[in-house]
């Protein structure tokens, strides 16, 4: 008899993220169910209802999150080398829905001539959640600069608003919420994948901003 050798358990990544497909199937059914019956609901029950649909949205949100997490620890973002500044520009020219709610603007100085290998989807996205915590820190009408200058060193990127980032505070239990949880696993998210690319997060709770850098290393254009 000739023996196979073979496993037919999957590696526990593969298997956390058929889980989390799994739980995302019926979530979404329940969404569509609930969007259904708040427009047949009599009025005492569609706040009831209003406040289902928006938990269960949550915890979609969520899932979400876990499967991107999870991808960024796998190396997904990876990718060809890409020339940073115009992902830069379209991440400050296209904020998130956040920034317009709040008339924050955001301004470049300088300019970047590095490039790194990650994929412009991925770059884009570290981008956005970045921004978009930063965002939610700064008061209505403010001002966040992208400030870019270059050393011997490499590319020095700084994202600065008037108001310090504010991680320790998320982190604190008795400030805990589900949109706390989400902007830390966003900013882990970022973190894992610019890491993955070679740049370098400093997070400053006590300064008002962000600053990326890029090493010598990572190729630049001459």
């Amino acid at each position: 008899m000739s023996a196979h050798s073979y496993s037919p358990l999957p590696e526990n990544r593969e298997l956390l993220g058929e889980l989390l497909h799994s739980v995302s199937q019926p979530l979404t059914i329940l969404r569509c169910s609930l969007e259904l019956s708040l427009d047949e609901a009599a009025d005492q029950q569609q706040q009831t209802i209003t406040t289902a649909l928006e938990q269960t949205e949550s915890v979609i949100a969520l899932i979400e999150l876990m499967r991107e997490y999870l991808d960024a620890v796998q190396g997904e973002a990876e990718g060809p080398a890409i020339v940073l500044m115009p992902v830069l520009t379209s991440a400050c020219d296209d904020p998130s829905p956040c920034a317009a709610l709040r008339k924050v603007r955001i301004r470049m100085i300088g300019a970047c001539s590095a490039e790194l290998s990650i994929k412009v989807s991925w770059m884009r996205r570290a981008m956005e959640y970045l921004l978009s915590a930063l965002i939610e820190r700064q008061p209505a009408g403010s001002e966040i600069i992208l400030r870019m200058s270059e050393n011997p060193l490499g590319v020095l990127v700084r994202i600065e608003g008037e108001r310090s980032f504010g991680i320790q505070s998320d982190s604190n239990p008795r400030h805990d919420s589900v949109g706390a949880t989400m902007r830390r696993v966003r900013l882990a998210i970022a973190a894992r994948v610019l890491e993955g690319a070679g740049v370098t997060l400093a997070f400053d709770d006590g300064a008002p901003g962000i600053v990326l850098r890029i090493p010598r290393t990572s190729r630049i254009i001459a």
